[in-house]
């Protein structure tokens, strides 16, 4: 019964963890994230000249803070249950998915401009930054991801040192 109570308080952990980061990281996203300026008409809206590189930007810049979340939680959560890797790797998913979520609802509505209001209350050329959106979706993927793999290469680890100890202990015939 102690197993699966810890198992579920690193669960439950990995859910608050990747919420309040989720959050704080959407606030630094929306900070860092380079803009588009969006050239506002009566009736249109429209970027101002070819600037694909601005998008490009602000889905670089959501991967590598995902990235970074997806490590640091999930360092936290082996610190917290290193032994039993299974709800560590549940734990971080978890989190991995609530994080990115929060993360990009919480830069999403930062960043936003509305965009049909100001073009039909407008009667001249108004030049406004975009709403701060992910271009590629793949990109909430990249937290999980990573603290998949973060807890894989553990696992690997944690067998590479059994298997080589139970090589030590046989003696050779």
């Amino acid at each position: 019964m102690t197993i699966a109570r810890r198992a579920s308080a690193v669960i439950a952990a990995g859910g608050a963890f990747g919420l309040l980061a989720g959050v704080a990281l959407g606030v630094l996203w929306w900070r860092l994230a380079p803009r588009v300026p969006l050239v506002v008409r009566p009736g249109e809206s429209y970027p101002q000249g070819y600037q694909p590189d601005g998008y490009l930007g602000a889905d670089v810049s959501f991967a590598i803070l995902a990235m970074i979340a997806g490590v640091a939680v999930t360092i936290g959560l082996l610190a917290m249950r290193r032994e039993h890797l299974i709800s560590v790797l549940i734990a971080s998913l978890l989190a991995g998915g609530l994080g990115s979520v929060a993360m990009w609802f919480v830069g999403g509505r930062l960043g936003s401009v509305d965009i049909e209001g100001l073009s039909a209350t407008t009667t001249a050329d108004v030049v406004v930054d975009a709403p701060l959106h992910v271009s590629m979706p793949a990109v909430l993927l990249l937290w999980p991801l990573t603290a998949a793999g973060l807890v894989t290469v553990m696992a690997f680890g944690d067998w590479w040192t059994q298997v080589r100890a139970g090589r030590r202990g046989q003696s050779a015939p």
